[in-house]
């Protein structure tokens, strides 16, 4: 195709050659002045005298002679079809315009068969089922969703990898799951709140309205001995009931919510109180301040499309384990594993915002010991576990050693092929530090021989955290102001009036590390 065009350009204006004659004899034009020897010029070529005024007409009149205009619809029906099969679907309706030809041509079938599945995963069953060309397919699509063109795509395959993955695993919490929500349901929400909502927020719940306020929730679980965590993702209902006014948390939806610990996700709506806009955060109130509405902000999103789409990568990659059909949010690195003799150890981490604080700097983590024993090894192998050390390091180097008998209470014994796993807990007063260590084991059937397994080194580090631009220090005024509405609210205990989920119920910051239990 492109070689079409270069021959005939070539053969009707031969003048253009470089180096060649013009029709009228004359030579090139020379090179710019200040151009000789550089790239370009035509170095060797030769200067000739500029023609005149009467040799330039007779050049223009030769060439506009000899010129034909060359137009799109004069190529053939193949070549043109391939051109279009590059276009976007925008320029295929602009192409449309343009002349009864090409909107035959741009009308064709199968163009539109690649954006009927780019933007819409449209697959050919459904074609089959909805009895429509692509065209049409697309076009009635596009009606309903078109406003969420850039988005539908990319978050329709992750809620289908999410249902797919998750449907194997733990089908009770795909049942969980509500269906979509319409335009004016949308539209009503943000009449309700004053606020706009995202279109890649909005986009989601046209495939699916959130869940129902179950356990386990969609969005991910954590459990210590004495602490569970499991987070609904709420629909958009119960998303707009807990939508936040209140100074430190203005113009606030929140995203999920756990029935335990009342944590909630909030997206900001608005670019205020040092939030970006669209911004995913879990609230940490200064507990140091005098002032309430004083709020911190761990930070786990930039938007919701990328919020979301994360955490379901995670979970589908096998990021985060599945454990008795929840999903835990532990996150593990795959170099963290450590192989003495026929036992390995790997461990898992995950940073718990709800039990931490930026003020005070009380940084709470949890991570999940797997110690498992070759299926291959020796049957006189078996061994019990006696003792841990570990070592433990702060992002200032401050060093802290802990050791003592078992784990967590308990003394396991290993057999090939035998796996053992507990979780555990830690805290710092940094924002990040890493543990290593080793267990101490005995032989069963040779016990005075005793061994250690080493730990690997793993790192914790707390998610980007922005503190609050909210006066910390509360005025007279608003001190009345708040101890008349504590007044109110404890007169107001046994009234039936309630106006949504109270989605705000911190658990205070644990006084000692837990680990020391």
């Amino acid at each position: 195709m492109f070689g079409f065009f270069g021959r005939k350009r070539l053969r009707k204006r031969p003048c253009l050659e470089l180096g060649a004659p013009g029709p009228l004899g004359c030579a090139p034009p020379p090179p710019a002045p200040g151009r000789e020897g550089v790239a370009g010029a035509w170095p060797g070529r030769g200067v000739c005298p500029q023609p005149g005024p009467g040799k330039m007409a007779a050049v223009a009149a030769v060439l506009g002679a000899e010129e034909p205009e060359l137009c799109l619809e004069l190529l053939p029906t193949d070549p043109l079809l391939l051109i279009f099969s590059f276009l976007d679907y925008q320029d295929l309706i602009s192409c449309s315009c343009v002349s009864r030809r090409l909107n035959q041509l741009s009308n064709h079938d199968p163009l539109w068969r690649r954006h009927c599945k780019k933007y819409w995963l449209l697959s050919e069953a459904e074609k089959m089922q909805k009895n429509k060309n692509w065209k049409t397919l697309f076009k009635d699509t596009y009606i309903d969703l078109g406003r969420y063109i850039q988005h539908y795509a990319t978050l329709k395959k992750a809620w289908d990898d999410l249902e797919r993955y998750l449907g194997q695993r733990c089908p009770r919490m795909i049942g969980s799951l509500k269906d979509s929500v319409e335009e004016r349901e949308l539209d009503a929400v943000e009449a309700q709140i004053g606020c706009k909502l995202p279109n890649d927020y909005r986009c989601s719940f046209r495939i699916h309205n959130g869940q129902k306020l179950v356990v386990p929730g969609l969005m991910g679980s954590m459990a210590l001995s004495n602490h569970y965590r499991s987070e609904d993702l709420l629909d958009i209902d119960t998303a707009a009931g807990g939508f936040q006014q209140r100074q430190g948390l203005k113009q606030c939806l929140p995203l999920t919510f756990c029935i335990h610990t009342g944590l909630s996700q909030y997206m900001a709506l608005e670019s205020v109180e040092g939030r970006n806009k669209y911004e995913i955060f879990y609230q940490c109130p200064d507990q140091m301040a005098r002032n309430p509405s004083a709020i911190d902000m761990f930070i786990t999103g930039a938007s919701y499309s990328e919020w979301f789409t994360s955490y379901v990568h995670n979970v589908v990659t096998g990021g985060y384990p599945i454990i008795r059909d929840q999903i835990f949010r532990y996150v593990h690195d795959k170099g963290c594993v450590a192989t003495t003799g026929d036992i390995t150890v790997s461990v898992s981490t995950s940073f718990l915002p709800e039990l931490s604080s930026v003020h005070p700097p009380h940084y709470f983590f949890t991570y999940r010991i797997r110690i498992e024993m070759s299926k291959d090894a020796l049957p006189e192998k078996t061994c019990q576990l006696d003792s841990r050390y570990w070592r433990i390091t702060n992002a200032k180097g401050e060093i802290e050693e802990v050791q003592g008998p078992g784990v967590v209470g308990e003394f396991p014994i290993l057999s090939p092929g035998r796996v053992y796993e507990y979780t555990s807990c830690t805290t710092f007063s940094t924002t990040s530090g890493y543990m290593e260590g080793h267990y101490t084991f005995h032989l069963l059937y040779y016990k005075d021989r005793i061994f250690n397994v080493a730990i690997p080194r793993f790192h914790m580090v707390c998610p980007t955290f922005k503190v609050s631009t909210t006066p910390r220090e509360t005025s007279h005024e608003e001190c009345s102001v708040i101890e008349e509405d504590e007044e109110e609210e404890e007169d107001s205990t046994d009234s039936d009036d309630y106006d949504g989920p109270r989605l705000v119920n911190y658990s205070p910051a644990p006084s000692h590390c837990p680990r020391h239990t």
